[in-house]
């Protein structure tokens, strides 16, 4: 268990190059609740409170989502991953439990792939794990994300 204190307000992780959001909720076994694509973590507004009972949930928003800016970085998987792991280790966990939806499943299981030292259990709920399953149009959509993501920031000046 981490020694931060819940901290509804949110912080910020210097993890990779960006600045992860996170919140901290509840005490207990830590619990990382990975949202599915364009969320956040208030996704999982109607779940976390029964999670919160037994589990330090520690929410996250990804890359490119919520209050976790895009940068010049790609979306990827592999990366988000690495973010995920780097979180771990800023809280000062050894292990925790994540838990990915959608886009977030498919994080999760980079994680646990990438970093099996930091994750202690893996729940994946509707997660992809590779695009050979998408309707072509869906996979031509995606592949043009990461293109739409760096065209915005050319473009687009904060208000």
């Amino acid at each position: 268990m981490t020694n931060n204190t819940n901290n509804p307000a949110g912080n910020y992780a210097a993890v990779n190059g960006i600045n992860l959001y996170y919140e901290i909720h509840g005490t207990g076994e830590p619990l990382i609740m990975l949202h599915g694509g364009f969320g956040t973590f208030d996704m999982f507004a109607a779940l976390s409170p029964a999670l919160m009972r037994d589990h330090q949930v520690i929410g996250v928003d990804l890359y490119g989502h919520g209050r976790t800016a895009i940068t010049d970085r790609a979306i990827d998987f592999e990366q988000m991953g690495d973010d995920i792991a780097s979180l771990i280790q800023h809280l000062g966990l050894e292990k925790a439990d994540v838990l990915g939806y959608s886009l977030g499943g498919a994080v999760a299981l980079q994680t646990a792939i990438r970093h099996p030292e930091r994750v202690n259990k893996l729940v994946l709920i509707s997660a992809p794990f590779k695009h050979t399953g998408w309707h072509s149009e869906t996979q031509t959509g995606m592949s043009s994300i990461a293109l739409s993501s760096s065209l915005a920031l050319l473009y687009m000046k904060p208000i």
